[in-house]
């Protein structure tokens, strides 16, 4: 299995996708392989107006694929969401899959917190490994302030790629 965490936050604006961007650079840079699967509730689209692939979409295709030698990807039509789990499944050849979002499923959570957002944290705290913060709370959880981005990232290896 490969292992997945979320990370998380009360409210939009607060950084996650920051703090997220800098995890995996410093993974990245470890020598890890990354998946990340961020969570939409307002839909998106990836495709272009005009596009071979937007065209072959509104023709009526259910899933298009775009393939290059760099990177390949798969666009889908689909009349309901997927699961977290199921979208987790396929994805492959990678080390760690880390979710931006998905703040009321049952993966291990890393939280951002900024004290000018909100008042008090959004997870409870056995759903926390990690707090990434301005603010210190009094808990036995492992909290950390925005720079320490080596530091989470060695908790991180440490929790969920086996270090060593």
């Amino acid at each position: 299995m490969i292992p997945v965490f979320s990370v998380v936050g009360s409210k939009s604006g607060v950084g996650k996708t920051t703090v997220l961007c800098n995890i995996i650079k410093e993974l990245k840079n470890r020598g890890y392989r990354i998946g990340t699967v961020k969570h939409n509730v307002h839909g998106f689209d990836m495709d272009r107006p005009g596009k071979d692939t937007w065209l072959h979409r509104a023709a009526g295709a259910s899933v298009v694929a775009a393939v290059s030698p760099e990177r390949m990807a798969i666009i889908e039509e689909s009349n309901e969401e997927y699961s977290l789990d199921d979208v987790i499944n396929k994805i492959q050849n990678v080390d760690i899959i880390i979710t931006e979002g998905y703040k009321s499923k049952n993966k291990p959570k890393l939280e951002v917190f900024r004290k000018e957002a909100s008042e008090e944290l959004y997870s409870k705290d056995e759903e926390l490994f990690c707090i990434v913060t301005d603010k210190h709370f009094d808990k036995n959880i492992p909290q950390f302030d925005f720079s320490q981005v080596k530091e989470i990232t060695d908790l991180i290896e440490d929790k969920f790629l086996n270090k060593g």
